[in-house]
């Protein structure tokens, strides 16, 4: 795990490595455990679980865990009327502490119509001004997408896998001292918002 001063922390820096990290996301039936998703890593492990309504029994409640099954983040989709009214979707990503209270780390705003408009990501430590830290580029759905800072630096990238899965398996490549657990948690949000392995 890198030590410098070049790791970029959202959620904990234990999840930041020193150089480029390429993992396997593999979509789970919704039959088996109630869908979401596995996040493998070089040696096929388990490093991060990310679990749907299926589970958790909610439409727009995802839980990301780790390998052993500790929860890592819960993403909420807000709702209510003015949500419904509004043009735009917001989610956010919690930590929750010990005593059970949970503090906002992210917050990602996605268009309606998803293929439209970069979707964007804002970090709620965020030190500078621009509105958002984070964007969405391509076609999440055809595993063609980036995730870029806000000064436009590649921090992930989306690609097929050459093992046997068709698109229940794709790889995601996370850049070094960027938070993996953190680009895990878009990736939760971009497959609920297409519909895919976390949606009921």
């Amino acid at each position: 795990m890198g030590g410098s001063s070049n790791v970029k922390p959202v959620i904990s820096k234990i999840y930041c490595s020193s150089s480029p990290t390429t993992l396997t996301v593999r979509k789970r039936p919704h039959v088996i455990n109630g869908g979401g998703f596995v996040v493998m890593n070089a040696s096929h492990g388990a490093v991060f679980v990310v679990e749907g309504c299926g589970i958790l029994g909610v439409k727009g409640e995802l839980a990301l865990k780790d390998g052993d099954g500790g929860l890592i983040l819960s993403i909420s989709k807000r709702g209510g009327i003015a949500q419904a009214l509004s043009t735009r979707r917001r989610w956010s990503g919690y930590l929750t502490d010990f005593e059970g209270r949970k503090k906002s780390v992210f917050s990602l705003t996605d268009p309606k119509c998803p293929m439209s408009n970069a979707i964007r990501i804002h970090l709620e430590s965020s030190g500078h001004s621009g509105g958002w830290d984070f964007q969405v580029h391509g076609s999440f759905v055809d595993r063609t997408c980036t995730i870029e800072d806000y000064s436009g630096d590649i921090v992930a990238q989306l690609g097929a896998t050459d093992m046997v899965g068709g698109k229940e398996l794709y790889q995601v490549t996370v850049q070094a001292g960027y938070d993996q657990a953190f680009i895990v948690g878009v990736l939760a949000v971009l497959d609920n918002i297409h519909g895919e392995s976390t949606r009921c």
